[in-house]
């Protein structure tokens, strides 16, 4: 052995091995966080293991919403929560909750544009919760379920009531 080879360095592993190797634990990272259950108490980790602050506590306590399988909905006029188009919102809606383990949940929404507000109130968010009441009565008028129905959060976009056919589990068991 020579004095020259002392001093080369060993042979190591190719540096794209460690990249690589490096690339797959943040994927797995990744899909860690995506299938996560509990968000919140998942942002609550996230948060203290980064040394912020607690949130604030809320009251209000809203489910997590279902997993959305498909959907229809129900038009109205501008400015209006009174439904002028239904295509096919019912036989949608009997056909979906044949299954037990389905709830509809219903989102209303608005354009968000002055023309397409509550006339009273000048409120896109009021008016479309209109809507998806609107939505909701006509539906029970027409022989589904209340207890079959959820009203979700409204939004803006377009002036409809979106109706999802949701998979919300065995109705005989109990959620956690």
């Amino acid at each position: 052995m020579s004095e020259t080879d002392l001093l080369d360095p060993p042979p190591a592993r190719p540096l794209w091995l460690w990249t690589l190797a490096d690339l797959a634990l943040l994927l797995v990272g990744f899909f860690v966080l995506v299938q996560a259950t509990d968000r919140q108490a998942l942002a609550k980790g996230l948060r203290e293991g980064f040394g912020g602050k607690p949130a604030a506590a809320t009251t209000i306590s809203t489910p997590a919403d279902p997993i959305p399988l498909a959907s229809a909905a129900a038009g109205f006029a501008p400015g209006s929560a009174r439904i002028v188009i239904t295509d096919g919102l019912l036989d949608f809606a009997m056909e979906s909750l044949r299954d037990p383990r389905v709830t509809l949940r219903i989102a209303g929404s608005a354009e968000g544009t002055r023309a397409d507000s509550d006339p009273t109130t000048g409120s896109a968010q009021i008016l479309a919760s209109d809507r998806a009441r609107a939505t909701a009565s006509w539906l029970i008028a027409h022989g589904v379920a209340a207890d079959r129905i959820m009203i979700a959060t409204p939004g803006t976009g377009r002036r409809i009531a979106l109706v999802t056919m949701s998979f919300t589990g065995d109705p005989d068991r109990k959620r956690p």
